[in-house]
């Protein structure tokens, strides 16, 4: 089997606007998983209907033919207009990056891909874009003329100094009256705990949340030399110092926070995905898709 040859993040970063990013992206998925990459999006079966010849034999449920004696198949969200929200983290801590892509290029690409591969199925997306409140909202909807307006807003982004994770969570808990999707798209550098109640009461609310945790291969290693002055993004004051000299402590405070978080995603079956920004993002998304599938087939 031939491996697909991903674009690098830097590569992406070049070929020009977000629209013709994502059809670059979307296309790669496409050629990496060969298969429909909208059965790794919407695999929740939400209902049943009596089997009929040329379904597909493995959506039989088995349980309840034992039990009435007719066959069933599981319906799934895509064939019951599946509903997606992406919420993409327009604080100013997402503008870093070490390399040509910063982590709010990264995540705009990634949620432009799923948001058009969910469209692509004739399902519901859309997205909201936040720091410390909502900024803007893009209403779900299953036309292929929201792409337009998902990549108008997204090239408009204006970063802001701060971000709560935590208000935008709930916000959308309330705000989603059928059970739908949720995909956050944020570094976390924000209230850990918080954030943590903002998952479970999405998932209290029925929803299914995927936690993309985008960071910066600098951020993950922490490969620095020298005397660094480091600035923070969201008005957090600077720091002079040796990284060489606090590289351990500082991976160890790493390792904790991201346990954390996706401790707390585990308990509360939500997906975590740790999203390295040097990585290709067709890659990372196909890599999720694939494992989201398997999952359901359990």
């Amino acid at each position: 089997m031939q491996k697909a040859k991903y674009l690098d993040p830097d590569t992406l970063s070049k070929i020009g606007p977000l629209d013709v990013v994502t059809r670059q992206v979307v296309e790669g998925i496409r050629i990496g998983m060969h298969r429909s990459p909208a059965r790794g999006i919407s695999t929740e079966f939400s209902a049943y209907r009596q089997y009929v010849p040329g379904d597909e034999i493995r959506n039989i449920d088995w349980k309840l033919y034992a039990r009435s004696q007719r066959y069933f198949v599981k319906l799934f969200d895509a064939e019951t207009n599946f509903l997606a929200n992406l919420l993409l983290d327009a604080s100013s801590s997402m503008t870093f990056g070490s390399g040509n892509i910063t982590k709010l290029e990264y995540a705009k690409y990634m949620a432009a891909s799923l948001a058009y591969l969910i469209v692509d199925q004739r399902d519901s997306a859309g997205v909201g874009i936040f720091d410390g409140e909502l900024q803007q909202y893009i209403e779900p909807k299953s036309t292929l003329g929201i792409l337009a307006d998902i990549s108008r807003e997204m090239e408009n982004v204006e970063p802001q100094p701060r971000t709560n994770v935590a208000n935008i969570l709930h916000e959308f808990a309330g705000r989603m009256k059928r059970r739908g999707m949720v995909m956050v798209f944020s570094d976390l550098l924000d209230n850990t705990d918080e954030f943590i109640k903002g998952i479970n009461h999405l998932r209290f609310r029925g929803h299914n949340v995927t936690v993309f945790h985008i960071l910066d291969p600098q951020e993950i290693d922490f490969p620095l030399n020298g005397v660094w002055r480091f600035e923070g993004l969201e008005d957090d004051g600077e720091l002079v110092t040796q990284p060489a000299r606090v590289r351990q402590a500082y991976l160890r405070e790493l390792e904790e926070f991201i346990g954390k978080v996706r401790g707390a995603c585990i308990k509360s079956e939500a997906d975590y995905v740790l999203v390295n920004t040097a990585e290709p993002i067709e890659s990372v998304v196909s890599s999720y898709l694939l494992q989201r599938m398997a999952a359901r087939m359990r």
